[in-house]
């Protein structure tokens, strides 16, 4: 009987846990929960007789995949899987996968309700500001990412996005004006909300340089990942500018951030994919990938 490992230190809602052991159980594999754990000696003990494993934000190292000897495939219930070490997959022949699109809705709802947030003085009783007219860039124009345009469309902001892998085309098809350069949209746009991954490339890669050349009232928007963002140039830049906002739903490492008040605000932990209804497509997605993978070796969304 294969034994499939939901382990979560922020567990799935509950519905989405019976739902993923109604697709585990269905076929006739065992489901084994490690909720809430407290230190990594737990999970290691947890993984060592399973077949696959399903995480959200947990560290999958290399020492949990070599303590894992029957592990054949780790599902990440998210978009993101930087918390994954793939080389040690690879290195043991284990396919590592995510879900993407599935919690897309939910980061992009937190973005837009960040926007709103700032643009009325954080509900100050003060009088702020309206989205409707402003342009926002999209910089990465995936399934998150569309999202958002679809959502800013609706209160009227002109939606303009660059993602190199993606052609005029099908921007426009998407519902966005597409921009050519890193540089072109953040020169265009007063907002911009960042959904990159957090790789070789683009580690630190929005900094002073770059976020110096926002227009005036100019807004960042984080729900991706805190490896992208110079956090020292853009305190930097906060400092000689007082009209740049950022709102992330990463809370920065740096205590400079604190004194940006009225123009700075991070949310308690991160929370772009905490709804109920991201918690339950994420995980059903992961179990059906699961019993995918092992009924006809289908290899769809493998990372690795």
């Amino acid at each position: 009987m294969k034994k499939v490992l939901i382990a979560t230190d922020k567990p799935f809602a509950p519905v989405a846990v019976r739902g993923i052991r109604e697709i585990v159980e269905a076929e006739g594999y065992k489901l084994d929960l490690l909720e809430k754990y407290t230190s990594p000696q737990e999970l290691l003990a947890a993984v060592t007789d399973a077949d696959a494993m399903i995480i959200r934000s947990d560290k999958a190292t290399r020492e949990v995949i070599e303590a894992a000897k029957k592990l054949k495939v780790i599902v990440r219930a998210g978009a993101g899987y930087d918390n994954i070490d793939l080389e040690a997959c690879t290195a043991r022949d284990v396919v590592a996968m995510n879900t993407p699109g599935q919690n897309a809705n939910a980061v992009a709802e937190l973005a837009l309700g960040l926007m709103v947030y700032m643009a009325r003085g954080f509900y100050n009783g003060k009088s702020g500001s309206e989205l409707k007219g402003k342009k926002i860039g999209v910089h990465a124009y995936g399934n998150v990412g569309q999202n958002v345009g679809r959502i800013a469309r609706g209160f009227g902001m002109e939606v303009y996005a660059f993602d190199p892998y993606m052609t005029d085309e099908q921007i426009r098809a998407a519902g966005a004006t597409p921009l050519h350069s890193v540089g072109e949209l953040y020169t265009t746009c007063q907002y911009i909300s960042l959904h990159i991954p957090a790789t070789a490339e683009t580690k630190r890669s929005i900094n002073y340089d770059l976020l110096r050349q926002m227009p005036a009232g100019a807004v960042l928007v984080n729900t991706a990942r805190k490896e992208v963002i110079d956090e020292e140039g853009l305190a930097r830049l906060m400092d000689e500018r007082q009209d740049f906002g950022y709102i992330t739903d990463i809370a920065p490492d740096s205590e400079a951030f604190k004194k940006f008040e009225g123009r700075f605000y991070a949310t308690p932990k991160k929370m772009g994919a905490q709804t109920e209804e991201a918690n339950v497509n994420a995980g059903l997605a992961a179990a059906r990938q699961i019993v995918n993978f092992f009924k006809t070796g289908d290899k769809k969304f493998k990372v690795n």
